[in-house]
């Protein structure tokens, strides 16, 4: 059988595009970050705003913000949202993962928000009283997430919740144990080191330590509506703090430290 040059050419390029949808997940040129968390990590609006909206500015690489307000451990991943991540990570992206303000309480009662997570950091499994369903630990949740997200090739940075207003009040309150889904976020990274994928930034730290420097004239003007939620120029003060202990890498190296511009600000 004689084959044409035309039905050669057009044989070899079929074969080129087969080549390449047989592996469809390729590591990009420039990895993406992308950020999971609540609404003081997420684009509100207003007076307010999450400090996931100013990291674009202290990073060389792009960021895509997927933080929801209101949003926990448990109701980020019962609404699909980690799926839906994994979904869209490549090798070499990096997922920065940080909740807490929305994970306390109970969900044992009947009037169960959907957001509380399990008291404990294992295999402990509640029982929501508002709708039957099995409700797992903080630990679970994000440790996961992680997973799936570590198995598309992407690393996972746990960053702990950022602190509520340490000077409300007058007085000073960063020197007290930090709230317990800090040390949650830290194990999280301790319990899946071996994938050497996954690394801790101590936000809650770091935040705390700005705010002492900055004083409680300064720290309160940054909250105009609650004790949570920042201003604008709060959230770009706590964007500036997580790139700090990202580049003082207090807690071990993380993939964003190579990523950070040149003259990004000292807050603390």
């Amino acid at each position: 059988m004689r084959f044409s040059s035309t039905t050669l050419i057009a044989g070899l390029a079929a074969v080129s595009v087969d080549a390449r949808s047989v592996n469809p997940i390729e590591k990009r040129a420039t990895p993406t970050v992308y950020l999971a968390g609540d609404s003081t990590t997420a684009k509100t609006g207003g007076l307010l705003m999450g400090w996931g909206e100013y990291l674009p500015q202290l990073l060389t690489i792009p960021v895509v913000n997927k933080a929801v307000p209101g949003r926990s451990a448990r109701s980020y991943t019962n609404e699909g949202r980690f799926t839906e991540l994994a979904k869209v990570v490549t090798a070499g992206d990096i997922v920065v993962i940080e909740f807490g303000h929305n994970d306390g309480g109970s969900p044992n009662s009947a009037s169960d928000n959907g957001r509380s997570d399990c008291p404990g950091t294992g295999s402990e499994v509640c029982v929501s009283g508002k709708t039957g369903e099995k409700v797992y630990t903080f630990n679970h949740y994000v440790e996961t997430a992680a997973k799936s997200i570590i198995a598309k090739g992407a690393s996972v940075i746990f960053s702990s919740q950022t602190p509520n207003n340490l000077w409300e009040g007058g007085s000073y309150g960063g020197y007290g144990a930090p709230v317990r889904f800090v040390g949650y976020a830290s194990l999280a990274a301790k319990n899946l080191a071996g994938t050497g994928k996954a690394s801790f930034v101590d936000h809650y730290q770091a935040v705390a330590n700005m705010y002492l420097k900055l004083g409680s004239t300064k720290t309160n003007s940054l909250y105009p509506s609650d004790h949570t939620h920042t201003s604008p120029e709060g959230a770009d003060l706590v964007a500036k703090a997580f790139a700090q202990a990202v580049k003082l890498a207090w807690n071990g190296t993380t993939p964003l430290k190579g990523y950070l511009k040149a003259g990004n600000p000292t807050v603390f």
